[in-house]
């Protein structure tokens, strides 16, 4: 059996210019964050809503803000924790995630985009090659592409642990 999940997650740039720009749980810039009640790791959140969906879930704000409101959580790593063990619960693996970002900057070097993917692996327990990350300007035809914030979509597959 092989369960498919798809997530969707944006933020503006923080007219805060002193906020870290944090994606796929590592810190990019000490400047240029997004706004957000947490870090605002699109990255994270965007694969938090696909595994959520592809169990079954809500999406990331149904039961992160209560984290990050009530509890204090910023860092979106939890948030991935949180529903990483959902999906161990339930007795499945994760066999592959694709992450598209939209976004005129930062322009990333392949050498952040392996950071990135090596961060997410060590949290989902999953092989480097499991991640793949694509990153576009979309041409400067949306928002994002024109550098008013970051857009990312997640689709992920899980498979039953034997």
């Amino acid at each position: 059996m092989t369960k498919v999940g798809i997530g969707q997650d944006s933020h503006r740039f923080d007219s805060d210019k002193n906020k870290s720009l944090v994606l796929g749980g590592v810190k990019i810039s000490e400047t240029g964050g997004l706004k957000a009640n947490s870090d605002g790791d699109v990255v994270i959140h965007s694969l938090c809503n696909a595994l959520s969906s592809a169990i079954g879930g809500d999406s990331l704000g149904t039961w992160a803000d209560k984290m990050c409101l009530e509890e204090g959580i910023k860092d979106s790593s939890r948030y991935l924790k949180d529903v990483f063990n959902k999906i161990k619960i339930l007795n499945l693996s994760i066999t592959n995630i694709s992450i598209s970002v939209e976004a005129k900057t930062p322009r990333l070097s392949l050498k952040i985009i392996d950071e990135i993917k090596n961060n997410l692996s060590k949290l989902l327990e999953i092989n480097v090659n499991q991640i793949g990350i694509t990153f576009t300007s979309g041409e400067g035809l949306t928002a994002f592409g024109r550098g008013k914030g970051i857009q990312v979509f997640s689709i992920v597959s899980l498979g039953r642990i034997h």
